[in-house]
């Protein structure tokens, strides 16, 4: 039975909005990552027979399917096919998904999976600008316009009774969490160096260990002027690109790849679109059930920080220790590049779990629309 294994795992180091990434086209930032993945394995390009690429703002430098167009920037052969996929902030989780399931199927044998996005070149709703991408028959079931996320994640910091307080000092401890890691070296194997106009990109840029509860607290609340959710407990708009080469065991083997996780589970589960930053409860409860396994067999949980009552409200319902959740920061600190997310977070926990040696991993991020992608890795290597 053929079966779909991570053999490397690479990302860009993550810019903050207009900072050292801004100058870099999005297509040029996805071919440096995939110049960087095909160097990490020791890839010879032309095995590729895929790439599934990751991207939400899919207007002017992001489109004409960005997937194809950073094949041919990276240099790589005309005979590398590129697609584009939009599962919003879950893009290129859904991009590992469909890798993983080709490969199962027998559509390809070497198949890479990532995204990217541009939020200083490309801003969030560009793609829609002035226009409403909902129609009357959504407007009649749900309300009138947009679901708004800030609204929905201080609706659910009100259903989970979670306070200013408790959304600030979760962002804190990602930021300490995020600067620990880089003080270990977690982060040295996976990131790929960035060359710009300005120079070459080494670090993220996000992270702020001095942020204190304290200071936190003197930030406005943009989405209710009573709330709890403010710009310093929510994830940063930044650029960023990763990349993961998917294979089978047999044709990893074959060509002297020892991987490093096997992807064991994958779900989607859809869930209210007007709060939409839920789907990580429901979409982790499909992954357990179809996995056969129980959150104590887990050893490490990614969920996506959207914002800090997402991994919260999760964790409320899920009981997990605190230590197995975002171990090493998550997009509060680091940023949240939406079209390259999914695939940063695996490569930031399949790392982890390698360093770490945890045989189950699993990540969860929330996504606009009301949906939600989990995927379960088991540790090979």
């Amino acid at each position: 039975m053929r079966d779909a294994v991570i053999v490397q795992a690479v990302r860009s180091p993550i810019g903050k909005r207009a900072g050292m990434l801004a100058g870099v086209h999005p297509a040029d930032l996805s071919a440096q990552v995939l110049q960087g993945l095909a160097t990490a394995a020791s890839l010879d390009p032309t095995l590729v027979d895929d790439v599934v690429w990751g991207c939400v703002g899919q207007v002017g430098e992001q489109t004409f399917d960005i997937g194809r167009t950073a094949v041919l920037s990276a240099g790589w052969p005309e005979s590398v096919p590129g697609t584009t996929v939009d599962r919003q902030c879950g893009s290129s989780q859904q991009a590992i998904s469909f890798a993983a399931a080709s490969v199962i199927a027998g559509h390809g044998d070497v198949v890479v999976a990532g995204g990217v996005e541009s939020m200083s070149r490309v801003p969030m709703g560009s793609s829609y600008g002035d226009q409403v991408p909902i129609g009357t028959l959504y407007e009649k079931r749900y309300g009138p316009g947009m679901p708004n996320q800030g609204l929905g994640a201080e609706e659910i910091a009100r259903r989970w009774s979670l306070s200013r307080t408790d959304l600030d000092a979760y962002a804190v401890r990602s930021h300490q969490r995020a600067a620990a890691a880089v003080e270990a070296g977690a982060f040295e194997r996976q990131l790929v160096e960035i060359e710009t106009p300005d120079g070459t990109v080494r670090a993220d840029e996000g992270i702020r260990p001095e942020s204190t509860v304290e200071t936190l607290a003197g930030l406005k609340t943009p989405f209710q002027a009573d709330g709890v959710v403010s710009a310093g407990n929510a994830s940063q708009i930044s650029d960023g690109s990763a990349a993961v080469l998917i294979t089978t065991s047999e044709v990893a083997a074959a060509h002297g790849w020892t991987p490093l996780v096997r992807v064991h589970t994958a779900v989607v589960a859809g869930s209210d679109p007007n709060i939409m930053l839920t789907g990580p409860i429901p979409a982790t409860t499909k992954a357990l059930e179809r996995s056969g396994l129980s959150l104590e067999d887990i050893g490490a949980f990614e969920v996506n920080e959207a914002f800090a009552s997402v991994p919260l409200a999760w964790q409320a319902e899920f009981g997990v220790p605190e230590e197995r959740l975002n171990p090493l920061g998550g997009a509060i600190a680091l940023g949240h590049p939406l079209g390259g997310s999914g695939a940063r977070i695996a490569t930031t926990l399949v790392h982890h779990m390698v360093d770490n040696g945890i045989r189950y991993g699993l990540q969860t991020m929330c996504e606009g629309g009301g949906q939600a992608n989990a995927t379960i890795f088991e540790l090979l290597a």
